[in-house]
């Protein structure tokens, strides 16, 4: 266990850092869901695998639980009323896909139309990580749009109130 020295010290230096933000949507048992995600990343080259890690507390974590395939879009920094939008409301209270443009895509998992392009995954595992939980997701399809385009850094929403707390 950390000592309280430890644990600020970590608070401090990861505050600093400049995590790619993405929205993460899943589809189950006839609803829908997405959420903000900022603790992500490529865990396997071959075979490739993502890891995303949601809190336990947020309401895309009980649909995305039960579903098959996640969909992950990349965002850049002209997404950041998405970021706003999937981060700052939750799903308990607000229809977030009424409020912008999507599809339905791999999975039923809803395709938004804004970001840098997107991934379909298949869920392989769920892992317990404290109050969030791993998915490890192997991509199936995907689009790659304005791949040039600089992402949507953790520094741009840091101020976001969440919807749900972490």
């Amino acid at each position: 266990m950390a000592d309280e020295a430890g644990a600020a010290a970590f608070e401090t230096l990861v505050a600093d850092l400049d995590y790619p933000m993405f929205v993460v949507t899943a589809a189950a048992e006839g609803r829908r869901a997405g959420c903000l995600v900022g603790f992500a990343t490529q865990c396997s080259m071959e075979p490739p695998r993502l890891l995303l890690c949601m809190s336990k507390r947020n309401f895309t974590f009980g649909v995305a639980a039960r579903a098959e395939v996640l969909v992950v879009h990349f965002l850049g920094q002209e997404d950041l009323e998405v970021a706003r939008l999937f981060g700052g409301e939750t799903g308990d209270e607000v229809d977030k896909f009424a409020r912008c443009r999507w599809r339905p895509g791999p999975g039923g998992a809803p395709v938004l139309e804004a970001g840098r392009g997107w991934i379909a995954g298949n869920v392989l595992e769920q892992v317990p990580f404290g109050d969030h939980v791993g998915f490890v997701v192997e991509p199936f399809a995907g689009h790659v749009g304005d791949a040039g385009a600089p992402q949507l850094g953790f520094q741009a929403v840091r101020d976001l109130q969440p919807g749900h707390g972490a």
